[in-house]
C-alpha cells in the first residue's frame, strides 16, 4: 500500500483499478466499498508498473470528489465500582476529512489527477466522553492555473502556488447520548449517525501560467527557439505539429529576473473552428499578457502568417490579438529569407526581430525585447496594485 502525506493523521492511500481512489485511516472506519474490482498489482517493490508510471499532457479532467463520513455518536453510560448509575458518557463521533485541491508548482499537468477521491472517515464517538478523531485531510495536487468548475460556473482559479480551495466538506460527526442529557432526562439512550460528506462533480481545466506566450505556424521553429533562450527541452523536428503540448521555458536575466515563455502548439487556419489541434491549446494564450508571433521566413509570403495568426486569436477571443507583443521572423539563415525582410517589413510598418534559432544569430535582440516586454507588465500591474507574476 502506498502511505499518502496526510501528515501524522497514518492516512493510506489504497491503489485500485478505474483510476480511483479510497482513503483508509488506521484506526477508523476502513475505506468506502467501492465496486471497483480487484487491486492492482504493484510488484515487490512496491511500484506501479512502467506502463502506468508514464503519463502524457492533460489540461482538462473531470473529478468525482467526496468528503469523508462523520463518525457515529456513542450511547453509552459511565460505569465504576458501587456506583450503578454513573449517567451518560457517550462521546460525539469525529468529523469526516475534507478533499482540498493545492496547487503545487512541480505539477505540470492534471495527468496525475484520478477520476475519483474519497475523504477520510471520522472515528466513531468512545466511552468517557470520548470524541471521534477526525478525518485527515485530503490532498490532491494540481498545476498553477487550474480553474475549478462546477455545472459551467467557475468555483476557484488557482494561479498562485499554494492556493488551496475546498472541493468537499466532510461531514459532520453525530452526537453521543451525552449531548442529550437534560434535567427530564437523565439518562438519554439517543445517539446520532455522523453525516455523509459531500459530493461534487467538478471539472478541472488548466491554463498555462507565463509571461510570454509564443504563437506560430507548425513548423515555424518556436519549439527550437525556446530551446535556444531557456533550459527548455521541447521536442524538434521537421514535420508539422511537433510541439502536441504546451512548453514553458524560464529566461534568466543577470538582475535575477526571470521571464518564462509558453511555447503553444502550431495554430493553423480555422483554428478557432476546433480544426488543427483547435481550441483544446488556444485557451492557454489567454493567461500571457504579452505575445511573440513567430513567422517563418522560408515561406514565400510569411506576412500572410501573421495576419493569419492575428485573424484566429482575434475570433477566438477579441482583443487576444491586440495584446503587447514582437514579431519574430525566424529561419533567417536559410536561402532567399533576408530577400523578404523589407516586404515584411513594409506590412508591419517596423522592423521585426529577424534571428536563426539554429545558428543563435541576432537572439540578444528577442532577450531585450523580452525583458522590455516584461518591464512594461510588471509597472503596470504593479501601477494597479496587483502582484505580478514571479517564477
Amino acid at each position: 500500500m502506498l502511505t499518502c502525506a496526510f501528515g501524522d493523521r497514518g492516512a493510506t492511500l489504497i491503489p485500485r483499478a478505474s483510476n480511483r481512489t479510497a482513503c483508509r485511516r488506521k484506526g477508523g472506519k476502513g475505506p468506502l466499498k467501492w465496486p471497483l474490482g480487484p487491486q492492482r498489482d504493484l510488484g515487490s517493490q512496491g511500484r506501479a508498473p512502467c506502463s502506468l508510471q508514464k503519463r502524457h499532457f492533460v489540461d482538462q479532467r473531470r473529478v468525482l470528489v467526496r468528503g469523508g463520513r462523520g463518525g457515529d455518536g456513542a450511547s453509552c453510560f459511565h460505569s465504576e465500582p458501587r456506583k450503578e448509575f454513573g449517567g451518560p458518557d457517550g462521546g460525539d463521533g469525529g468529523s469526516g476529512g475534507h478533499v482540498i485541491l493545492k496547487v503545487d508548482r512541480q505539477v505540470k499537468s492534471l495527468s496525475s489527477v484520478l477520476s475519483r477521491y474519497q475523504g477520510c472517515d471520522g472515528e466513531d464517538g468512545g466511552r468517557k466522553n470520548c470524541s471521534g478523531r477526525n478525518g485527515a485531510l485530503l490532498y490532491v495536487r494540481v498545476p498553477v492555473g487550474t480553474l475549478v468548475k462546477e455545472g459551467g460556473q467557475v468555483l476557484a482559479d488557482l494561479s498562485h502556488p499554494g492556493a488551496e480551495y475546498v472541493a468537499a466538506l466532510g461531514g459532520a460527526g453525530g452526537k453521543g447520548n451525552r449531548f442529550f442529557l437534560a434535567n427530564d432526562n437523565r439518562a438519554p439512550v439517543t445517539c446520532t449517525p455522523g453525516q455523509p460528506g459531500q459530493e461534487r462533480v467538478l471539472l478541472l481545466e488548466l491554463k498555462t501560467v507565463a509571461h510570454a506566450g509564443m504563437v506560430g505556424f507548425p513548423n515555424a521553429g518556436k519549439s527550437s527557439l525556446l530551446r535556444a533562450i531557456s533550459n527548455a527541452r521541447p521536442a524538434v523536428a521537421s514535420y508539422p505539429f511537433t510541439t502536441l503540448n504546451p512548453h514553458v521555458g524560464v529566461v534568466h536575466y543577470e538582475d535575477h529576473q526571470q521571464v518564462a515563455v509558453a511555447d503553444i502548439p502550431g495554430i493553423v487556419r480555422g483554428a478557432h473552428q476546433n480544426r488543427g489541434l483547435g481550441l483544446a491549446f488556444l485557451r492557454h494564450i489567454e493567461r500571457c499578457p504579452f505575445l511573440l508571433f513567430v513567422v517563418d521566413l522560408s515561406v514565400p509570403e510569411p506576412w500572410v502568417q501573421l495576419d493569419d495568426l492575428k485573424a484566429e486569436l482575434e475570433m477566438y477571443e477579441p482583443g487576444l490579438s491586440r495584446r503587447p507583443h514582437a514579431v519574430v521572423a525566424n529561419k533567417v539563415d536559410l536561402p532567399q529569407a533576408r530577400a523578404r525582410l523589407p516586404q515584411l517589413q513594409a506590412r508591419l510598418g517596423q522592423a521585426p526581430i529577424a534571428l536563426s534559432a539554429a545558428t543563435g544569430e541576432n537572439l540578444e535582440e528577442l532577450l531585450q525585447r523580452l525583458k522590455e516586454l516584461h518591464d512594461d507588465h510588471v509597472a503596470v500591474e504593479l501601477e494597479h496594485g496587483r502582484q505580478p507574476l514571479r517564477w
